[in-house]
């Protein structure tokens, strides 16, 4: 009966370490469609729901100077659809498609300039449906 006990013991050790490695499920619910968004916030876009994940690049021209190219924008992102999940690196102003969907990076904010970097919590960012 000792042994019974002991191995009774072992399993409810073994069950409740289980749960706690399960990790819990993202709460954030996602923003209304046109809200623009920070990193790690989810936003509905149609029946799509995008969030911004990483900075690529950000070579966009700074609005007080004067450039020979506009420079751009690419942003990763998880795309989430109906029945599937996906990660793309999104150019602003480029449409781009997965699973039969469309959508685009339309802003990001704020504007550059020459007077002060750009922070990471600083960015927001726009999509759309196309």
């Amino acid at each position: 009966m000792g042994s019974m006990k002991a191995v009774f013991a072992l399993s409810a050790s073994a069950l409740i370490g289980a749960c706690t490695m399960v990790p819990p499920p993202n709460s954030t619910p996602p923003q209304p469609q046109g809200y623009a968004v920070p990193f790690d916030v989810p936003v509905r876009v149609g029946d799509l729901v995008v969030t911004p994940k990483k900075m690529v690049e950000d070579s966009r021209c700074p609005m007080n100077a004067r450039c020979v190219w506009a420079g751009r924008v690419v942003v990763t992102a998880r795309i989430v659809g109906p029945g599937f999940s996906d990660t793309a690196d999104l150019t602003l102003g480029e449409p781009f498609g997965t699973n039969g969907k469309m959508l685009a990076l339309v802003s990001v904010r704020p504007e550059k300039t020459t007077q002060a970097e750009i922070g990471p919590r600083d960015y927001r960012f726009a999509f759309e449906a196309r």
